[in-house]
């Protein structure tokens, strides 16, 4: 593409960004529908706004997870795939994106992009109807977070052959047509999962499911690397800070789902600890036993397969329940990620059978130990509702991406072309290297 044709290719998005800026300048009503009908609670508040900035600081931690895994010439563009997120998505959500997940429901499938549209509505007094003693605007912003890391986490599954521009179109399609139904299905009063019983306490389904079918999607339709499988990781330094950042922030991603500093909160701190801690020192057992060496990128993969396989139970857990389901994650993902090896997917970084497996088996076993409805009190019901909507979850996701890469390969080719990849993709996406070697005499 000449240098021509690659400038008008941002003229459009630059116009809709400026459109945004003028119209958020028009007065809004920001007050909360209903008034003050219930009183804000500082603590817990106080504890939200902490849960935020912890969620928040996940993507900036599964950049440097991604980034130290592939080569070294694509270092920097697989990092920015995840931090540019925080930028884009921020400003789909305020526009239309939290209106589609949780505004007016329509038959329990999506919510009126009108109901919030431009934060309208969303005020700082409660909403009870999603949460009773934080400012509703709160509540929007800590859900902000958790729409901006799962397409970073699809990106690990398409790295290293992408073009930056149409990862970019195909985020913002997937946020507008996967995630926010996704989340309206599911977290929203009227949804019809949520009205089934179906329980995802902090987004294995919504968040983790989505995330792995879409980056299988992803792989099939891009096609294998040039060349995959050559190298060894970057900087393994990296993935540890990565892996850190992740199981730090995560103890905001699932104590803050309870939307209150209470019992609640602090049983899924625990379940989340005890996940990962369980996940982490199984994989390398693992490796030990099958004569291997053990592996610090694979426990630093396990630590977070752990925290993924928890999501979906950590509220509605104990503790013993959750180290079972950590071991029992990090087993079917320790033996899938070596199947894959033996397959003609290249989901780079191995997205789907750490996060979509991980959540599998977290949504299972949600339903099976899930306090007082789960399967060993006698009732299948609540785990045959599980397997249903993972059914249709899966389908709807990996169906639905498959199809919005090649809306988003009609408008703008994914793929970037073989000099380019062999190059590496941030000296020709970017025109930037990760350190930039100079002759300084």
């Amino acid at each position: 593409m000449n240098e021509k044709n690659s400038k008008r290719r941002y003229i459009v998005p630059f116009v809709l960004v400026a459109l945004v800026a003028v119209l958020a300048l028009n007065p809004v009503d920001y007050t909360t529908p209903g008034g003050a009908v219930s009183e804000i609670n500082a603590a817990d508040t106080a504890w939200m706004l902490v849960a935020s900035a912890l969620v928040f600081l996940m993507t900036p931690g599964l950049a440097f997870f991604y980034g130290g895994m592939v080569r070294y010439k694509n270092l920097v563009s697989t990092m920015i795939q995840s931090f540019i997120l925080l930028g884009i998505i921020s400003i789909v959500w305020f526009v239309v994106g939290f209106s589609l997940a949780f505004g007016d429901s329509f038959n329990g499938l999506i919510g009126n992009p009108l109901t919030f549209l431009m934060f309208k509505n969303v005020g700082f007094d409660p909403n009870p109807a999603f949460a009773a003693t934080i400012p509703f605007a709160l509540y929007a912003v800590f859900q902000l977070k958790f729409a901006i890391i799962t397409p970073a986490l699809i990106t690990g599954g398409i790295a290293e052959r992408i073009r930056f521009s149409s990862l970019l179109l195909f985020v913002i399609l997937f946020s507008l047509f996967i995630y926010a139904p996704l989340a309206h299905w599911t977290w929203h009063p009227e949804g019809f999962l949520r009205k089934w019983g179906v329980l995802d306490f902090a987004g294995g389904t919504v968040v983790h499911i989505s995330a792995g079918f879409a980056a299988l999607a992803g792989a099939m339709f891009l096609g294998k690397r040039k060349n995959e499988g050559e190298g060894n990781p970057t900087n393994i330094p990296y993935i540890l800070l990565g892996a850190g950042l992740l199981w730090f922030g995560w103890f905001g991603f699932n104590a803050g789902s309870a939307l209150a500093a209470d019992r609640l909160a602090v049983s899924a701190f625990l379940n989340t600890n005890l996940a990962s801690a369980t996940a982490m020192v199984a994989w390398l057992l693992m490796d030990g036993a099958r004569g291997k060496k053990r592996s610090v990128v694979g426990a630093a993969i396990a630590a977070v397969v752990g925290l993924v396989a928890i999501t979906p139970a950590a509220g509605f857990v104990n503790a013993g329940q959750s180290i079972f389901i950590g071991f029992s994650a990090s087993m079917v993902s320790y033996f899938a990620v070596r199947l894959k090896s033996r397959t003609s997917i290249d989901d780079t970084l191995d997205v789907f059978p750490c996060h979509g497996l991980g959540g599998i088996v977290g949504m299972i076993l949600t339903a099976v130990f899930a306090e007082q409805s789960g399967a060993i009190y006698g009732d299948a019901t609540l785990l045959l509702y599980h397997l249903l909507a993972l059914v249709i979850v899966s389908l709807f996701t990996f169906g639905g991406s498959y199809l919005l890469y090649k809306v988003t390969n009609l408008i703008l080719p994914m793929r970037v072309t073989e000099l380019q990849e062999e190059r590496g993709l941030d000296v020709t996406q970017h025109g930037e290297l990760a350190t930039d070697i100079r002759d300084s005499y």
